[in-house]
């Protein structure tokens, strides 16, 4: 029995190796892989005294080879292909183990074009392709979680399954796909093309779901190969807790969000829904949080809370008053772990430093969502361009108000248009979105604001479309208002402005959140 072992991941190798040649394979192998055997005392054979054939091209050619891949694909079942492999000499490999250069790591290093060229391996996914292709009669092996139960198979049985072929081939393909969907992609955004005419998309998943968004439905739970530079859930340790829900990622990814929006100083943001129900900053973070949960203390029930600076045993105790579902963090101290502790369901997720760095900010990445048969594809709205800050009113806004309109507009574009964000200069005080009319998401707002929103700002995601909702801000008691402009009735609104004495800044810049 033949197998052939060329891996670049060299976990597990040795014993797997050990394994199998226990069991009475031989053993082929090259470069790095067949060094890591031989110091290790287990016998095998360089490809290139199998083949009789030299490795070329400074290794670049080693397996590209009939007698390698004659051996991989040939059908013992079938006459004819018996019959040609022992014409020609060519004895079957009835396991192949192969994981690829890595690609991934090393444009992760920063490396050079040339050196990240190297990287793309071609002999590791043909072998891959042709034992996936031929699994009735080859084992494919490309992750080294899976040594012990094929050796396991192997010597209970002498031989695999036909499921385990079946599944190995599965994740053989995806494999390779992925692997190839990784240089595509490091080949687009060399050439600064991030909608490729073919897109490909390679991420591995994390987990499976207990469900959906609703328990009728399937789920799981995927993130790209590499760990990015700034905070995201995806890599994100989680701590303690219930395993985390579809609808638990999606508001933890919202609140890590806006939190971004804040690096300078202590913030907090509770999101119920996918929508912010509470956002302040202090320069304390416990007060920070009391703050934002005083805002709207129904909603904060069964929140998720976001926050960005390390949790200490004070925050920790104010979290626990109340029923959270999960809480993101830099960090937690010892003392706050131990008080949470007790919160057995509570999920405590820690995103790392990078979230309590003061130029701590989401990236500039892509954002996808599937439609009936395809998916769109746009850049994600997360670093906010230059503003075009034009006052467009008689009264220009005062400092405090500037800062109100500013903390305004960096919380509206996380509320789903049509949105509609009161505020003062340190909290979020009321917030309506996802209506049809922006006058009724004002309407809302309004009505859970109440006397809290004498003498706020207030920020639209997009313009006026009539002055009926700047007349109901007013009403409200904003006396200063942020919006893109653009409207064709943009001179009734200004006017309706000057009207109720409220300053009005345009940006030129919307923020729509479907």
């Amino acid at each position: 029995m033949l197998a052939l072992l060329s891996v670049s991941d060299k976990r597990g190798l040795v014993p797997f190796a050990q394994g199998l040649a226990r069991l009475g394979f031989e053993l082929l192998s090259t470069g790095g892989t067949l060094a890591a055997l031989r110091a290790a005392g287990v016998p095998a054979r360089k490809v290139s005294e199998h083949t009789q054939s030299p490795e070329i091209l400074g290794g670049r050619v080693k397996t590209l080879h009939p007698r390698i891949h004659g051996g991989i694909l040939g059908r013992p079942d079938l006459e004819s292909d018996k019959a040609e492999m022992a014409a020609h000499g060519i004895p079957a490999i009835s396991l192949v183990v192969v994981n690829l250069y890595p690609f991934r790591q090393t444009v992760a290093s920063g490396a050079a074009e040339a050196d990240v060229i190297e990287q793309i391996d071609i002999g590791g996914p043909a072998m891959v392709r042709a034992s996936a292709k031929n699994f009735r009669h080859v084992t494919v092996v490309v992750d080294p979680e899976d040594y012990e139960g094929v050796l396991a198979e192997l010597e209970r049985s002498r031989a695999t399954s036909e499921q385990t072929r079946r599944r190995l081939m599965r994740k053989a393909f995806a494999h390779t796909a992925a692997y190839d969907a990784s240089i595509s992609s490091w080949l687009s955004s060399q050439a600064d093309e991030p909608f490729p005419e073919e897109l490909s998309l390679p991420f591995q998943r994390v987990q499976h779901l207990r469900y959906g968004e609703n328990p009728h439905q399937r789920g799981a739970f995927y993130r790209e190969h590499a760990a990015p530079a700034e905070p995201t859930v995806a890599f994100s340790r989680v701590l303690q807790g219930k395993e985390l829900s579809y609808n638990n990622i999606l508001d933890l990814d919202a609140a890590l969000g806006l939190v971004l929006e804040f690096p300078e100083q202590p913030c907090a943001v509770i999101i119920k829904h996918n929508t912010p129900c509470g956002v302040a900053l202090d320069v304390s973070l416990t007060t920070a949080y009391r703050t934002a949960r005083a805002i709207d203390e129904v909603s904060a029930f069964g929140g998720i809370v976001a926050l960005n600076r390390e949790v200490d045993r004070t925050c920790a105790e104010a979290l626990a008053e109340t029923f959270l579902e999960a809480v993101i963090a830099p960090s937690y101290s010892a003392d706050a772990l131990q008080v949470l502790s007790a919160k057995k369901n509570l999920r405590l997720l820690e995103a790392g430093p990078a979230l309590a760095s003061p130029q701590a900010q989401a990236r500039a990445q892509l954002d996808a969502r599937s439609v009936s048969g395809g998916l769109v594809l746009q850049d994600k709205d997360a670093v906010e361009p230059p503003l075009e800050w034009k006052v467009v009113s008689k009264r220009a806004p005062t400092a405090d108000e500037e800062r109100a309109l500013r903390f305004a507009w960096k919380v509206c574009k996380h509320v789903k248009s049509n949105a509609i964000v009161f505020s003062n200069g340190s909290k979020l005080l009321a917030a309506g979105g996802g209506q049809t009319s922006r006058v009724d998401s004002v309407k809302i707002a309004a009505t859970r604001g109440g006397e809290a929103l004498k003498g706020s700002a207030v920020a639209s995601d997009a313009f006026f479309p009539f002055r009926d909702g700047l007349d109901e801000a007013a009403r409200a008691g904003a006396t200063c208002v942020i919006q893109p402009g653009g409207s064709v009735r943009d001179s009734e609104v200004v006017a309706a402005a000057d009207e109720h004495g409220m300053a009005m800044v345009v940006t030129g810049v919307r923020h729509f959140r479907h």
